[in-house]
């Protein structure tokens, strides 16, 4: 089984990014090589051959966090720092899927290498009577290497986990309060230089509540599309965003569940492209599976395991060809100020519970 690394970092923000650089140091340095090299690769296929383009485009954004989140840069620069890296190559490799829309949409894109499937249940759903909020992360295969749990106790704010790649901001996570949040990535045209995803959810992370962090995502000036959610205690949220426009669903007393194509009118007519067989297949099979029986960890776990769909399930291996992988898998429990979450396939992945004591 697939072991999930986990390390710790406290103090201010350049404390923790020193700290956080220092330990995954190797980690780091091999996740930007190969993820300068996945995008080398995709961005040739789409006829542009100049890198730099893509890393002046991760500098922008990068500067764009400066005025928007500065505790979140300050950490950046300090993780960049001890990890002996530079900075802008980091923020650009990390947010990849942001960076290169804002460089390649409306170009056509192939949909099958995108990946997540989330979803968001109503305690009416759950067989603890409490709401939970679970997800897949697909994307590269190679990222598989790299992924990490990262417990953050800053010197302000509140303690977090969150599983990312090494280096990076939070990807999906929760925090003390018992906050967990999320994401899936869509493509819509109007991709622009801004915030990307990852440090909109490291912002949100460190929210009291679903409402703060809604305010959030809302408010952002969003460098691209990205569906994002937020789950605590009293209910939960979700919303489909485009860099310049949002449409929120309020968690009621049917299970929301998201892949990776729009639902939302509006952005599905600026799409950047179709919707995928793999993301019809995983929403339509993730609604059946949590529409049936109370849900909790174990029917979760099963049902992100599952492979009925050949390349086309839930549960994606690199195996398949496909140019994705799940990734790591989460199911958050916020009554209980707790994760679930394992690296890689939920059937590969050794299931850990991350908490707050």
């Amino acid at each position: 089984m697939l072991r999930l690394p986990q390390c710790t970092v406290s103090g201010p923000p350049e404390q923790m990014g020193g700290s956080y650089g220092a330990q995954l140091r190797e980690p780091i340095r091999g996740f930007v090589a190969q993820r300068l090299a996945a995008a080398s690769v995709y961005l040739r296929e789409r006829g542009i051959s100049d890198r730099d383009a893509f890393l002046a485009l991760g500098r922008a954004c990068l500067a764009a966090l400066e005025a928007w989140d500065r505790d979140a840069w300050l950490e950046h620069l300090a993780t960049a720092e001890g990890a002996g890296i530079d900075a802008g190559e980091l923020y650009t490799v990390g947010n990849m899927t942001d960076i290169r829309d804002i460089l390649t949409l409306p170009g056509p894109t192939p949909a099958d290498r995108e990946g997540c499937s989330a979803v968001l249940l109503p305690p009416g759903s759950t067989a603890a009577g409490e709401v939970i909020a679970a997800q897949t992360w697909d994307l590269n295969p190679t990222d598989l290497e790299f992924v990490v749990a990262v417990q953050r106790r800053p010197s302000a704010g509140p303690r977090t986990w969150s599983i990312t790649c090494a280096g990076c901001p939070s990807l999906i996570g929760i925090n003390e309060h018992g906050l967990a949040v999320g994401t899936t990535n869509i493509k819509t045209r109007g991709s622009r230089v801004g915030v990307p995803y990852l440090s909109l959810l490291h912002r949100a992370i460190r929210c009291a509540d679903v409402a703060e962090a809604g305010a959030v995502f809302e408010q952002a000036p969003r460098a691209a599309a990205h569906t994002y959610w937020a789950a605590d205690f009293r209910g939960a949220k979700q919303w489909e965003c485009t860099a310049s426009s949002f449409v929120s669903r309020e968690l009621d007393g049917q299970p929301i569940v998201q892949t990776n194509h729009c639902q939302v009118a509006a952005h599905q007519r600026s799409e950047g492209e179709p919707a995928s067989p793999s993301s019809k297949a995983r929403l339509a099979k993730l609604t059946a599976l949590v529409s049936s029986g109370a849900q909790d960890v174990a029917t979760l776990r099963a049902a992100f395991a599952d492979r009925s769909d050949g390349i086309d399930s839930i549960n994606r291996y690199a195996e398949d060809g496909q140019g994705t992988a799940t990734d790591a898998c989460i199911v958050a429990l916020p009554a209980e100020r707790a994760m679930w979450a394992c690296r890689g396939s939920a059937d590969r992945g050794e299931w850990v519970r991350l908490g707050f004591e």
